[in-house]
Protein backbone atom coordinates (compact mmCIF):
# COMPACT_ATOMS: atom_id res chain seq x y z
CA UNK A 1 0.00 0.00 0.00
CA UNK A 2 1.52 3.31 -1.23
CA UNK A 3 0.88 6.67 0.86
CA UNK A 4 2.32 10.10 0.44
CA UNK A 5 2.61 10.96 3.76
CA UNK A 6 2.14 7.69 5.84
CA UNK A 7 3.01 9.21 9.32
CA UNK A 8 0.03 11.95 9.11
CA UNK A 9 -1.99 8.95 6.89
CA UNK A 10 -1.31 6.59 10.75
CA UNK A 11 -2.46 9.24 12.69
CA UNK A 12 -5.38 9.98 10.50
CA UNK A 13 -6.31 6.81 10.71
CA UNK A 14 -6.24 5.92 14.54
CA UNK A 15 -8.17 8.90 15.30
CA UNK A 16 -10.87 7.44 13.00
CA UNK A 17 -10.50 3.62 14.60
CA UNK A 18 -10.64 5.35 17.93
CA UNK A 19 -13.84 7.15 17.10
CA UNK A 20 -15.31 3.64 15.97
CA UNK A 21 -14.71 1.70 18.64
CA UNK A 22 -15.71 5.07 21.19
CA UNK A 23 -19.34 4.69 19.23
CA UNK A 24 -19.69 0.62 19.95
CA UNK A 25 -22.24 0.71 22.84
CA UNK A 26 -21.55 -0.73 26.26
CA UNK A 27 -23.76 -3.98 25.74
CA UNK A 28 -22.43 -4.58 21.80
CA UNK A 29 -19.27 -4.15 23.37
CA UNK A 30 -19.60 -6.67 26.11
CA UNK A 31 -21.07 -9.45 23.55
CA UNK A 32 -17.99 -8.90 21.52
CA UNK A 33 -15.30 -9.13 23.79
CA UNK A 34 -16.76 -12.37 24.96
CA UNK A 35 -16.99 -13.80 21.41
CA UNK A 36 -13.46 -12.70 21.04
CA UNK A 37 -12.61 -14.43 24.52
CA UNK A 38 -14.14 -17.76 23.48
CA UNK A 39 -13.05 -18.14 19.98
CA UNK A 40 -9.42 -17.53 21.37
CA UNK A 41 -9.97 -20.22 24.44
CA UNK A 42 -10.88 -22.78 20.89
CA UNK A 43 -7.09 -22.43 19.16
CA UNK A 44 -4.90 -25.09 19.52
CA UNK A 45 -2.42 -22.28 20.09
CA UNK A 46 -4.02 -21.44 23.07
CA UNK A 47 -4.51 -24.78 24.14
CA UNK A 48 -0.66 -26.07 23.58
CA UNK A 49 0.77 -23.07 24.93
CA UNK A 50 3.05 -23.25 27.49
CA UNK A 51 2.75 -19.76 28.82
CA UNK A 52 0.40 -16.97 27.30
CA UNK A 53 1.82 -13.03 26.73
CA UNK A 54 -0.72 -10.82 26.74
CA UNK A 55 -1.20 -6.72 26.96
CA UNK A 56 -3.37 -5.45 29.74
CA UNK A 57 -6.12 -3.86 28.28
CA UNK A 58 -7.66 -0.73 29.03
CA UNK A 59 -11.73 0.33 28.97
CA UNK A 60 -11.85 0.85 25.66
CA UNK A 61 -9.18 -2.02 23.93
CA UNK A 62 -11.17 -5.70 23.35
CA UNK A 63 -11.19 -6.97 27.16
CA UNK A 64 -8.24 -8.98 28.07
CA UNK A 65 -8.43 -8.59 31.90
CA UNK A 66 -11.69 -11.02 31.29
CA UNK A 67 -9.60 -13.78 29.22
CA UNK A 68 -6.39 -13.40 31.74
CA UNK A 69 -9.00 -13.76 35.02
CA UNK A 70 -9.86 -17.44 33.29
CA UNK A 71 -6.76 -18.63 32.69
CA UNK A 72 -5.23 -17.66 36.05
CA UNK A 73 -8.51 -19.48 37.06
CA UNK A 74 -7.61 -22.61 34.83
CA UNK A 75 -3.71 -22.76 36.12
CA UNK A 76 -2.29 -21.23 33.06
CA UNK A 77 1.10 -19.48 33.30
CA UNK A 78 0.26 -15.87 32.08
CA UNK A 79 3.05 -13.24 31.69
CA UNK A 80 2.01 -9.38 30.98
CA UNK A 81 4.32 -6.62 29.97
CA UNK A 82 5.93 -3.52 32.00
CA UNK A 83 6.77 -0.54 29.94
CA UNK A 84 10.40 0.66 29.94
CA UNK A 85 9.58 4.59 28.41
CA UNK A 86 13.08 5.27 28.47
CA UNK A 87 13.77 3.31 25.65
CA UNK A 88 10.48 2.20 24.60
CA UNK A 89 10.94 -1.28 25.58
CA UNK A 90 9.24 -3.83 27.86
CA UNK A 91 9.79 -6.71 29.81
CA UNK A 92 7.38 -9.37 30.52
CA UNK A 93 6.45 -10.53 33.61
CA UNK A 94 4.21 -13.93 35.19
CA UNK A 95 1.84 -13.09 37.07
CA UNK A 96 -0.09 -15.28 39.25
CA UNK A 97 -3.22 -13.11 40.48
CA UNK A 98 -4.35 -9.49 39.47
CA UNK A 99 -3.79 -7.89 42.68
CA UNK A 100 -0.14 -8.00 41.15
CA UNK A 101 -0.87 -5.17 38.95
CA UNK A 102 -0.69 -1.63 39.39
CA UNK A 103 -0.82 1.35 37.64
CA UNK A 104 2.12 1.78 35.05
CA UNK A 105 2.69 3.87 32.07
CA UNK A 106 0.42 5.69 29.99
CA UNK A 107 -2.50 4.50 32.92
CA UNK A 108 -1.63 0.90 31.62
CA UNK A 109 -2.16 -1.10 34.41
CA UNK A 110 1.63 -3.01 34.80
CA UNK A 111 3.12 -5.92 37.09
CA UNK A 112 4.57 -5.12 40.16
CA UNK A 113 8.41 -6.10 39.89
CA UNK A 114 8.20 -6.86 43.40
CA UNK A 115 5.69 -9.15 43.57
CA UNK A 116 6.27 -11.01 40.45
CA UNK A 117 9.32 -12.65 38.82
CA UNK A 118 10.22 -11.47 35.03
CA UNK A 119 10.01 -14.32 32.37
CA UNK A 120 13.61 -14.74 31.29
CA UNK A 121 13.76 -15.12 27.55
CA UNK A 122 11.03 -17.11 25.39
CA UNK A 123 9.75 -20.21 26.34
CA UNK A 124 9.52 -23.10 24.04
CA UNK A 125 5.94 -22.69 23.19
CA UNK A 126 4.29 -19.63 23.66
CA UNK A 127 1.41 -17.21 22.42
CA UNK A 128 1.50 -13.56 22.53
CA UNK A 129 -1.83 -11.58 22.39
CA UNK A 130 -0.72 -8.58 20.35
CA UNK A 131 -2.77 -5.18 20.92
CA UNK A 132 -3.82 -2.77 18.07
CA UNK A 133 -6.33 0.08 16.97
CA UNK A 134 -6.79 -1.99 13.51
CA UNK A 135 -5.52 -5.31 11.70
CA UNK A 136 -5.69 -5.76 7.77
CA UNK A 137 -6.32 -8.65 6.08
CA UNK A 138 -2.75 -9.73 5.75
CA UNK A 139 -1.70 -9.32 9.73
CA UNK A 140 -0.59 -6.39 9.48
CA UNK A 141 -1.36 -3.89 12.74
CA UNK A 142 -1.59 -0.58 12.78
CA UNK A 143 -0.20 0.24 16.52
CA UNK A 144 -0.91 3.31 19.22
CA UNK A 145 2.71 4.79 17.70
CA UNK A 146 5.17 3.93 20.64
CA UNK A 147 6.66 0.94 18.70
CA UNK A 148 6.99 -1.23 22.00
CA UNK A 149 5.51 -4.13 20.10
CA UNK A 150 7.40 -3.82 17.00
CA UNK A 151 10.58 -4.03 19.00
CA UNK A 152 9.25 -6.98 21.09
CA UNK A 153 8.05 -8.77 18.55
CA UNK A 154 11.13 -8.41 16.06
CA UNK A 155 12.57 -11.83 17.83
CA UNK A 156 9.74 -13.48 19.65
CA UNK A 157 9.21 -16.84 18.37
CA UNK A 158 6.16 -17.86 19.39
CA UNK A 159 2.47 -17.69 17.41
CA UNK A 160 1.28 -13.95 17.34
CA UNK A 161 -2.44 -13.61 17.53
CA UNK A 162 -4.38 -10.09 17.09
CA UNK A 163 -7.69 -9.38 18.31
CA UNK A 164 -9.44 -6.82 16.86
CA UNK A 165 -13.47 -5.67 16.02
CA UNK A 166 -14.45 -6.71 12.61
CA UNK A 167 -15.59 -2.66 12.46
CA UNK A 168 -11.75 -2.28 12.82
CA UNK A 169 -10.39 -4.34 10.00
CA UNK A 170 -9.25 -2.56 7.32
CA UNK A 171 -8.17 -4.36 3.61
CA UNK A 172 -4.69 -3.22 3.99
CA UNK A 173 -2.73 -1.26 6.42
CA UNK A 174 0.37 0.79 5.51
CA UNK A 175 3.39 -0.94 6.72
CA UNK A 176 7.22 -0.61 7.00
CA UNK A 177 10.23 -2.70 6.13
CA UNK A 178 10.34 -3.88 9.75
CA UNK A 179 6.55 -4.66 10.62
CA UNK A 180 6.27 -8.23 11.01
CA UNK A 181 2.47 -9.53 10.26
CA UNK A 182 0.54 -11.55 13.40
CA UNK A 183 -0.25 -15.29 12.54
CA UNK A 184 -4.18 -15.76 13.92
CA UNK A 185 -6.58 -12.18 13.95
CA UNK A 186 -9.61 -13.08 15.72
CA UNK A 187 -12.98 -10.88 15.63
CA UNK A 188 -16.14 -11.55 17.23
CA UNK A 189 -17.07 -13.15 13.80
CA UNK A 190 -14.14 -14.97 13.00
CA UNK A 191 -10.81 -16.37 13.10
CA UNK A 192 -8.64 -15.74 10.08
CA UNK A 193 -5.23 -17.57 10.15
CA UNK A 194 -2.82 -15.72 7.90
CA UNK A 195 -0.23 -17.20 5.85
CA UNK A 196 3.21 -15.57 6.70
CA UNK A 197 5.81 -16.93 4.26
CA UNK A 198 4.11 -14.89 1.49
Amino acid sequence: MYVKNIKQYKCDLRLQIRGTRKAIPYDAKAFMDSEIKRRFFQTDEYRDAEIIFTYVSKPNEIDTLSIIREMLKSARRVAVPKCIPEICKMDFYEINSLNQLKSGCYGVLEPDPKACRKVPGRPASCVCLVPGLSFDTHGYRLGYGKGYYDRFLSDFGGSTIGLCYCSCMREELPRGHFDRPVNIIITEKYVKRINCSL
